[in-house]
């Protein structure tokens, strides 16, 4: 808990230094998004998560649409590495101007960790982003890329003892640093942090919603200018199971 306090603390002072010397626009989002997880083997498995993110005064028009596949290689029930391919939509809101799209192969390793009081879950994501952009006002021929790694922390803690099983509500806290890199990227390596509190409730031993606030700080790529995201996050995962019970 203390890392994440400490991770936002510096996030919020970072942002009181860039407003004094960069440009910064504020926005209001809201996220909505389903992941599961099902499991098909002892060793084997499927990811799917997709996603609707709204923006202008929370919920004005669409934003940005995301639909994200991938295998699940079980090293065991703690450990698992994946690789799959996205599918990005970012809407311009304005009908004279195209939206554009982005291919997003990605490779994921995560573990987890139960304690006592709380449980804990991170990755480490490897994504390679092919990203559709404009010339005179027309998508291009081609796409600008380049590499982004992902690095996720997220802490639930239930609000009463027995651990996180089915109907016990929860804190959920998570943060998520996005590194980029390659050749076409010039001022902007940071990409962006996300950050996020709320409240979950774990219905059964394989769903649970969360619902709460999430802050993303992105910069652009020009390196002078971010934007500041306050957003509502209302996330639902699923995992299943397929095994057939020995």
């Amino acid at each position: 808990m203390l890392r994440f306090i400490s991770t936002s603390t510096a996030l919020a002072l970072a942002v009181s230094v860039f407003a004094q010397t960069k440009s910064i626009v504020t926005t209001e989002q809201t996220w909505l998004g389903y992941f599961n997880q099902t499991r098909l083997t002892n060793k084997s498995g499927l990811w799917l998560d997709v996603h609707a993110r709204l923006t202008d005064d929370f919920a004005e028009r669409m934003s940005q649409d995301i639909a994200r596949l991938g295998y699940v290689y079980y090293l065991h029930d703690n450990v698992r590495l994946t690789a799959g391919y996205a599918y990005i939509t970012n809407f311009s809101g304005d009908g004279n101007v195209p939206n554009l799209h982005e291919h997003r192969p990605w490779q994921q390793v995560q573990w987890y960790d139960k304690k006592k009081y709380f449980n804990m879950m991170q990755y480490l994501r490897l994504e390679q982003r092919y990203k559709e952009y404009l010339v005179s006002g027309e998508v291009a021929d081609n796409y600008q890329f380049n590499y982004r790694v992902r690095y996720n922390m997220a802490l639930t803690i239930p609000l009463k003892s027995g651990g996180v099983q089915p109907k016990t509500p929860f804190v959920f806290v998570n943060d998520e640093l996005m590194i980029n890199f390659g050749k076409e990227i010039i001022n902007n390596y940071y990409d962006q942090n996300r950050f996020f509190i709320g409240f979950g409730y774990q219905f059964t031993k394989g769903l649970n919603a969360q619902l709460g606030y999430l802050n993303v700080f992105l910069e652009r790529p020009s390196g002078t200018d971010f934007i500041n995201t306050h957003a509502i996050r209302l996330f639902v995962f699923h995992n299943l199971d397929l095994r057939k019970e020995k």
